[in-house]
């Protein structure tokens, strides 16, 4: 089955979606919230065996790192002091030894963070896309298709860097500079202080990076998310900028997001140019303290050459975990603006779901019933239907004829309970629609769109998309059904050809075969057709009305109609005006009677004919 029904009148355009999403990303969140930090790390979970294992990496390569300075040390003080060649040569093999060990623990480290990072990433990817899944019609109308994509992977991609890499990476840090720190005032506490002068510096920068760095990467966060929302709506509408010749018009709307991405990047990357470099320069800095003050230290034999040597190994390894930690404190910001936004979207609760009673829908004959029902797609916005009364009786075709806007395709949308109705109920062979599982519900309901959509992969995985088990002969019986087959067997791969990106390989009316031969396949008890022979020409017109004949025998149908000629045999025809069925009938008695049908049939068609 297709489900493609298009929703018009929600009242919230792309460029308005894309607004207001631009409005809601206003940089207000917390630098650090743990409530968002706790429900992301629940991902981590079910790798605590891995994260273990990068752990003790990361211990034993803090362990090593502070290690190999004081070896340093040792090495000078006490072997080439002394002229202990052998000793000498045992401490330098335990160098090698430990550089070694580091390697492998590094290595060791990052293969387990990335091991994990990528399953995380997978599955936070595949929660958000079941979500989107379940969410009503309703939330997609008014949320652009770019800006989802965006979270899914430029919001998730962020966060798993933080979660992976970042929890390892802090820890680690903290542990290296609080052991220098402790060493260092252990070799000697009036070299460490005077090395220590440059911390209130190091604290003034980092402060004053930090409080221009979290606006700064909320606001890259934004505007990238905008660049790809209307890369995105461009490319789905490129047929349209073709067709009225906008190419300039479009190149400069989509220059004039992408110049203010660039230029919030701009911003966001000086921050970093001019923190680090200055971060460098206290390094040196306090190079230059030890230096200085070391060096007169040993001449004046309060210190020994070793731990000046160590302590310049260890100044230098100082400010690497600094400069790591504001590289983090960045990744930080960003995944905590991605993180908000990520599980506002996973809290997005579906606007239509399961009653927690729900049962399965039994086997439908097809009798479908409005009673008294009214409906508007928001609660701020008017109402598209009020008070239809309708009663389809199992095997009719019914035929919703009416001008665009008045509510037709709404009608339709409620028999499949895309959306759930405002007042009334709608019924399907007696039970309320909204007591059943949708699920259960939908897959015996069968919709043909008038834009056909057709997804990647060949044309015979689209015909059994309704049907998923059915084989190779259903598929084939199907085509030929639905007046499909000939042209399909004319390509050169036949049923194993592949569709294209928009179906472009595909004439408008093939498509529309194609989606009718899904629907036979999938053999629904219940079929909405959205006008399916509306973009076509005449001949492929007379093929497309043929297969619906064989489509709709024994079915229910709700047929929504733009051409008063392809439903003059419908068993009932319902004129919608203004949200309200205002005439029904055959089409010989509406005609006499002269009202509202009458009345569209004449602006179709002239004069009186019948």
């Amino acid at each position: 089955m297709g489900f493609g029904i298009g929703i018009s009148g929600t009242g919230m355009g792309p460029r308005g979606a894309l607004e207001n999403f631009a409005e809601g990303e206003d940089g207000r969140g917390k630098v650090f919230n743990p409530q968002v930090v706790v429900r992301l790390l629940a991902y981590l979970r079910p790798y605590v065996r891995q994260m273990s294992f990068a752990f003790l990496a990361m211990l034993v390569v803090t362990g090593l790192t502070l290690l190999m300075p004081y070896l340093l040390k040792v090495v000078v003080d006490d072997k080439i002091a002394t002229g202990d060649r052998n000793g000498l040569l045992w401490l330098c093999a335990g160098l090698a030894a430990a550089y070694g060990g580091l390697y492998l623990a590094t290595a060791l480290q990052q293969y387990w963070l990335s091991w994990v990072g990528q399953r995380v990433l997978a599955n936070l990817r595949s929660d958000l896309f079941q979500h989107l899944q379940r969410l009503s019609l309703g939330y997609h109308d008014t949320h652009i298709v770019g800006v989802t994509v965006s979270r899914v992977m430029n919001d998730v991609a962020t966060i798993n860097e933080l979660l992976s890499q970042g929890v390892i990476t802090l820890v680690g840090d903290v542990l290296v500079l609080v052991g220098i720190v402790v060493i260092m005032l252990t070799m000697s506490p009036r070299l460490a202080l005077l090395t220590f002068v440059v911390i209130p510096l190091m604290v003034l920068a980092t402060l004053w990076f930090s409080s221009r760095a979290r606006q700064a990467f909320r606001e890259t966060r934004t505007r990238v998310a905008r660049v790809v929302g209307e890369l995105a709506e461009d490319i789905a509408g490129v047929r349209v900028i073709q067709a009225f010749g906008q190419e300039d018009n479009a190149q400069e709307r989509f220059d004039e997001v992408n110049r203010a991405n660039r230029q919030v990047n701009i911003e966001a990357m000086s921050l970093s140019f001019i923190f680090l470099p200055m971060i460098e320069f206290l390094g040196m800095l306090a190079t230059a303290i030890v230096l200085w003050f070391g060096g007169r230290a040993v001449g004046a034999g309060e210190v020994t050459l070793g731990v000046l040597v160590a302590f310049l190994s260890y100044v230098t390894r100082f400010f690497q975990p600094v400069q790591e930690l504001s590289r983090l404190y960045t990744t930080m910001q960003s995944a905590m603006a991605g993180g908000e936004q990520v599980l506002k979207l996973l809290d997005t609760p579906p606007q239509v779901q399961d009653a927690p009673d729900a049962q399965e829908m039994p086997p439908i004959r097809g009798e479908i019933v409005f009673e008294n029902v009214s409906f508007r797609y928001r609660p701020e916005l008017p109402e598209v239907l009020r008070g239809v009364d309708l009663h389809i009786q199992p095997g009719q075709t019914v035929a919703l004829v009416g001008a665009t806007g008045a509510g037709k395709t709404s009608i339709a949308n409620l028999i499949a309970r895309f959306y759930d109705v405002s007042d009334g109920r709608v019924c399907v062979d007696g039970v309320d629609v909204r007591t059943v599982t949708q699920r259960s519900l939908r897959r015996q309901i069968g919709i043909v769109p008038q834009d056909a959509f057709l997804f990647s992969g060949t044309i015979a995985d689209n015909i059994r998309f309704g049907c998923l088990q059915a084989s190779d002969e259903a598929v084939q019986r199907a085509a030929e059904l639905a007046n499909a087959h000939a042209f399909i067997v004319a390509k050169p791969e036949g049923y194993q050809t592949r569709i294209q990106e928009g179906a472009s390989n595909l004439s408008v009316g093939q498509r529309q075969l194609l989606c009718i031969a899904r629907a036979i396949l999938a053999d629904p008890r219940v079929l909405i057709l959205d006008e399916a022979t509306a973009n076509v020409d005449s001949l492929t017109e007379s093929m497309i009305q043929d297969a619906l004949r064989t489509l709709l025998q024994g079915r229910t149908a709700v047929v929504i109609a733009h051409r008063l000629s392809t439903i003059r045999n419908a068993d009932l025809i319902c004129v919608v005006e203004n949200g309200q069925i205002v005439e029904q009938g055959q089409h010989e008695a509406l005609l006499a009677r002269g009202g509202a049908y009458a009345a569209l049939y004449r602006r179709q068609f002239g004069g009186d004919a019948t």
